[in-house]
């Protein structure tokens, strides 16, 4: 466990590169700063990250891990082509 009780998990892991890809995704607000802005390169390699990932475990994770993974990223990759297709119609 960690130092404030927490246990760490592969869910916990994984949710963590989803959440800041949200945030770079302009998603969800920052939390520390408070501030949402969208940064589509750190939104890619987060997602990207993920991709790697899902990569590297195939074949070795529970198949409720497994399908979280599988949810969270094609989730994320949504996101992110849409986020693309918002930005590139501003330009």
């Amino acid at each position: 466990m960690g130092e404030d009780g927490v246990k760490a998990s592969f869910p916990q892991f994984i949710s963590g590169f989803g959440i800041q890809a949200l945030v770079n995704l302009g998603k969800i607000p920052n939390p520390v700063s408070g501030e949402t802005r969208v940064d589509l390169p750190n939104a890619k390699y987060s997602i990207d990250i993920l991709g790697i990932i899902q990569e590297k475990t195939k074949g070795n994770l529970a198949p409720e891990e497994d399908k979280h993974l599988a949810d969270i990223l094609r989730d994320l990759r949504l996101e992110y082509v849409e986020a693309v297709g918002r930005e590139t119609g501003k330009a």
